[in-house]
């Protein structure tokens, strides 16, 4: 199994405390970790990934910012791509460069069935497919067992999707 990913190394005595805490159940001290409403795809505002282009994970290794130069609606959201180039691979083929799980967090889509944000730097690109998760904590916890979280997200998500709309 391929597996490439970047995760924080860093991490800050409050970042700890409220991704333990949020672990628990403890919403409220980290904003974002709640469970959202089940539509296709994670869109702040209309716009997917937070703005982030997600054929840049692909090409080069790593989150970048898009633009609304760039932008392309599919899937219905509105998607930011750093080039007109990256905008054209998407649109040629959005299924290979989407993340998984319309980029909810790819480890509570399996472990709870729910869907919750993602930050643009939890990510992981395995066997050619994106991942994306909630911060470093739960990241953490999606690496604990890839291959079990990932057959688990892809067994639950169109049922997430089903039941909740």
């Amino acid at each position: 199994m391929a597996i490439l990913t970047r995760r924080r190394a860093v991490f800050g005595a409050g970042a700890v405390v409220a991704g333990t805490l949020a672990g628990l159940g403890v919403s409220w001290l980290t904003p974002g970790f709640e469970e959202l409403a089940a539509v296709p795809v994670y869109a702040e505002d209309g716009v997917a990934i937070r703005g982030t282009d997600p054929v840049a994970y692909f090409k080069d290794g790593m989150p970048v910012q898009g633009a609304p130069e760039h932008a392309l609606e599919w899937n219905g959201a509105t998607w930011h791509f750093a080039s007109a180039e990256n905008r054209a691979a998407f649109e040629a083929d959005p299924e290979r460069y989407a993340p998984q799980y319309g980029g909810f967090c790819a480890w509570a889509v399996a472990e709870k069935g729910k869907l919750y944000s993602t930050q643009p730097e939890n990510w992981a690109i395995v066997d050619d497919k994106l991942y994306l998760n909630f911060n470093d904590d739960i990241e953490t916890r999606w690496q604990e067992d890839v291959p079990g979280f990932i057959a688990q997200g892809d067994a639950r998500w169109p049922e997430i999707l089903k039941s909740k709309t």
